[in-house]
């Protein structure tokens, strides 16, 4: 007998031995390129100039075939509890982690690319019921973006941010949370801010790593440190953002390399982990390989390289330029994040910003840098939207 397309069912992943088997073996086979012409001794960031370094890149896949163990994150994904439901004719996948507190707050928690529900497995338990008592719990909610880990593909255009936001707000409702506050980073913080923008009678308010300005703004008033940001933004996009124009123009193109070959997936991933973090020169002077891999086997065990990467496709520079968010508002600025917004230019968007955090370190992936740091962080930040509630 169907089920009625708002059911929510429990889902356990679980990767087949054979699949694995497989992924060992193309590791094993797998031809690599000769080293880099930029090749300088570690540490060094230049050494990362023209992309991920052979003796780095060498050494992460003899790890992932010998000594990294994909099962410990099933087991995690299990622990946690993991659901699937269908939405807009999209099967939705999340993980929901229920608070033993009777004060706590419904959230939800999105991730953006190339990350994935990885990002947040390992707060889950310290958001629901933290131990410090007088710490904000919270009913966690996180869901896989559509087209990447065990969400659905889609198989026709549209799913973009704002559709993404409207059925985030339609689950939340099915597990019986009215009102809910939201966090995000990346696209997760792009959806998150169309969440405050679009939805105020169900958002009580929203913390983001991402504001994004209106445009058109210029620099006039700003200080020397904001106008160093700005600068480094516009950089970022003109010189190193190549990756988005590929998926955001060819998607299926990048998509067959990264869904046939697990040291193409893993290449074009940890260049990002890399690149995007408060590191010297490896991403694991502060993330640990093992959650590097739990990502990018995530991806390569759903196959959904390709359509993760749809997102930029679907919405590459769509946000409403005429968006306003006037939900309470926590905003947190990563020293090291591939985008920062000056205040002055966040307060256009987003009206009522009850916090503003510029943290000393950190980057692209904070809850992987610097755990603690961001569970603190995201604790005050709602703690200070709940206040305006009370």
């Amino acid at each position: 007998m169907p089920h009625p397309a708002n059911d929510v069912e429990a889902f356990q992943a679980r990767a087949t031995d054979a699949e694995l088997d497989d992924l060992r073996a193309r590791l094993a086979a797998a031809r690599l390129p000769e080293p880099e012409t930029v090749y300088r001794a570690a540490p060094d960031p230049r050494r990362w100039e023209q992309g991920v370094p052979l003796a780095d890149l060498a050494d992460v896949v003899h790890y992932w075939r010998t000594g990294y163990h994909w099962r410990s994150f099933e087991e995690r994904l299990h622990r946690i509890g993991q659901f699937r439901t269908t939405i807009d004719e999209l099967g939705i996948h999340f993980l929901h982690r229920r608070s033993a507190r009777a004060d706590a707050t419904p959230l939800i928690l999105t991730h953006g690319w190339p990350g994935s529900i990885a990002e947040f497995i390992d707060i889950a338990d310290e958001l629901a019921d933290p131990k410090d008592t007088a710490a904000p719990a919270f009913h966690v909610v996180i869901p896989s973006l559509p087209g990447f880990g065990y969400s659905d593909k889609p198989t026709t255009t549209g799913w973009g941010t704002e559709r993404i936001a409207a059925a985030w707000v339609e689950l939340m409702g099915r597990l019986g949370y009215r009102r809910f506050a939201a966090h995000g980073g990346d696209w997760g913080g792009n959806i998150t801010t169309v969440l405050g923008g679009r939805f105020p009678e169900r958002v009580l308010g929203i913390h983001t790593l991402f504001a994004e300005a209106p445009p058109g703004l210029t620099p006039d008033g700003l200080t020397a440190a904001e106008r160093q940001w700005t600068e480094e933004t516009r950089d970022f996009w003109q010189h190193r953002a190549a990756y988005a124009k590929q998926q955001a123009t060819r998607p299926q193109t990048i998509g067959y390399s990264l869904v046939d070959s697990p040291v193409g997936l893993l290449a074009w991933i940890l260049d990002k982990f890399a690149e995007w973090s408060d590191t010297e020169d490896s991403p694991f002077e502060t993330i640990c390989m093992d959650r590097v891999l739990d990502d990018v086997t995530l991806y390569w065990l759903t196959r959904s390289g390709a359509s993760a990467a749809r997102i930029y496709y679907e919405s590459h520079n769509s946000l409403d330029p005429d968006l306003r968010v006037d939900v309470p508002s926590a905003i947190t600025m990563y020293p090291r994040d591939i985008e920062k917004c000056p205040r002055p230019w966040a307060q256009q968007r987003y009206r009522q910003i009850v916090r503003w955090t510029e943290p000393e370190t950190g980057g692209h992936f904070p809850s992987l840098e610097v755990p603690e740091y961001f569970v603190k962080d995201l604790q005050e930040g709602l703690g200070a939207i709940l206040a305006v509630h009370q």
